[in-house]
Formats: structure tokens, sequence, C-alpha cells
């Protein structure tokens, strides 16, 4: 069975559907049509962000790069069938962050495009936070902040006692490293050798309130997790190729789990958003947005 990916977004030249196989183990696009997937998917981001008039747009535009790599890279799972038992399972911890998640599966295919834009809405699926209730691709209700680490170990033990070959991939925010969860989270997932979790960190340095360094330092986060005996992978959370390294890196790990400290900036690709906790959960008037959608596509430039 193969997934397609639908609409003009991922047409080929021809103008036929893209066809990517999303269940085999190394498949997708190529580094360049990633970029341009990612700047499609920050496009339909600050859309939808525009059309809800309300949402999280800098940690969404911060892990939108690891999310295409992943669910257009490396990513086992299939549109057409959401619930595929031996699907590779993305958690995304930092459940904020849904409008990024929310672009991402529309342009797998697992719902039209054209449905972004109810983000928020009264009655829509797309909820402020992700609910595997209402939205095919969802795998748990993101939101409460810490819980995604200890969701991901009991879907990583279940894989393994049932003997399939799926791999937990969990999406954590730095500012969640605040929580306490996270850290006994840590401690069980080596406990129990984990080697088919990969715990990711979008490490933009910004939560709801200012910098994580002021709210609550949790510097240096690659050495705590080597004191907690994980394998620790630390990349730029932009960089495509890095990115696709260090998940391949992860899958040849044993005996443990893995982390992949992506370095990352808030609001990527907006100037006036880069690196600043108000557009933490603030969405910018009609002018600005359509000055962030010219920046992303490189208009006037």
């Amino acid at each position: 069975m193969r997934g397609i990916l639908i609409g003009s977004a991922t047409a080929a030249d021809n103008g036929e559907p893209m066809a990517i196989d999303f269940r085999a183990d190394d498949k997708g696009l190529g580094i360049a049509e990633l970029k341009d997937m990612a700047k499609r998917v920050r496009s339909d981001i600050i859309r939808a962000l525009g059309s809800s008039k309300s949402g999280h747009p800098g940690g969404s535009l911060s892990c939108t790069d690891i999310l295409v790599a992943l669910y257009f890279s490396r990513l086992r799972h299939d549109p057409k069938n959401p619930k595929w038992p031996d699907r590779d399972r993305l958690l995304l911890s930092k459940g904020h962050a849904a409008p990024a998640l929310y672009s991402v599966l529309a342009e797998c295919g697992y719902f039209p495009v054209e449905e972004l834009s109810t983000l928020r809405r009264i009655s829509s699926r797309l909820q402020g936070h992700p609910d595997p209730n209402k939205l095919p691709g969802i795998e748990i209700p993101g939101g409460p902040e810490g819980i995604g680490l200890s969701e991901g170990i009991g879907m990583a033990l279940a894989s393994r006692l049932d003997g399939r070959k799926s791999r937990i991939y969990v999406i954590i925010g730095d500012g969640e490293l605040d929580e306490g969860e996270v850290w006994e989270a840590a401690m069980a997932a080596v406990k129990f050798k984990l080697d088919n979790l990969t715990a990711i960190i979008d490490k933009n340095g910004v939560q709801q309130e200012g910098k994580t360094a002021d709210i609550m330092p949790t510097n240096p986060v690659a050495k705590k997790f080597e004191a907690f005996n994980w394998n620790v992978i630390e990349i730029d959370g932009h960089d495509i190729a890095s990115i696709i390294g260090a998940i391949d890196k992860a899958r040849e790990a044993h005996g443990g789990p893995t982390i992949i400290v992506a370095n990352t900036i808030k609001g990527k690709g907006v100037d006036f958003m880069e690196g600043r906790y108000e557009y933490h959960g603030k969405v910018p008037g009609p002018e600005l947005l359509q000055d962030a959608l010219d920046q992303i596509n490189g208009v006037g430039k």
C-alpha cells in the first residue's frame, strides 16, 4: 500500500500527485524537496493561525523542519490507514505546536489542506491542542506539559512486547524540561533499555513568559541526558540533512534510548517573531501575517 500526497501542494511537474511509500524504512523526498515542503508547511501554519486569529506561531515554526524531515523522509506511516499497527508513532508532547503537526498531516494526505482554515473553530477537528479522538494521525492528546515522554515509554514497551518494529518519536519543548515528570521518564527509559524510543528536544530557548534560561535554567541539557545514560546527539534543528542523519543514528543505537537535542529558533523564518516570547501564543494582525508569508516564501528578496 502506498500513501499519496494529495493536492497541488505536492504535485509532480506533470500535475500528477506525487506518490511516496510512507510505509518503507527509507523513502521520501530529497533534501531540496524537504526544504520546499518546510516552506509550504510554514505557510500553512501562518494561514491557519490567521484564519483562527489565535494559536501558537513561535513554537510551531521552530519544530517545522523536524516534523517535515520525519513525516516525509523517515517515519513509517500510512495516511490511508492511520491505525496501521506497525506504524511508527510521533508524539507531540509540546501540544501547543499543533498547527505545525496539523499542517504536516494535511500535506501528507491525512485530511484536506483546506481544512486547516478551520483551526480552533467550534466543532472543528483541529482543536487548539491535538485530540486523537477527532483527527486521524494524532497519537496523544498533547497539551499538559511533560507527559509525552512517559506516554512514549508506554508505547515503546508495548511495541517491544508485541514484537513489532515500530519506533516511537517524542517531540519535547525545552520549556517542558521544567517538569519533574520528564526526568522520571528519562530514568525509566534507560532502565527498560528502550532503543526503539527517540526523544527530540525542540530547544528554541524561549517559553511562554520569557527565555528558558531566565525562568528555569536547564543547561547543559545534553550533558544532563548523558548523565542519565541516554545516547545523545546534538544538532542544528533547522538543518534538514542533520535532522535526518540524527534520526538514522538513533535507529542504529542499541541497548538504550536516544535523545536528539535540536537547537532551534522560536518563530523561525519570520524575523519579527524570531526569539521573541511574545509570539509564543500571539497571532499578529493581517499586515504582519502577510509580511510573514512573504518572508517565508522569499517574496521581494
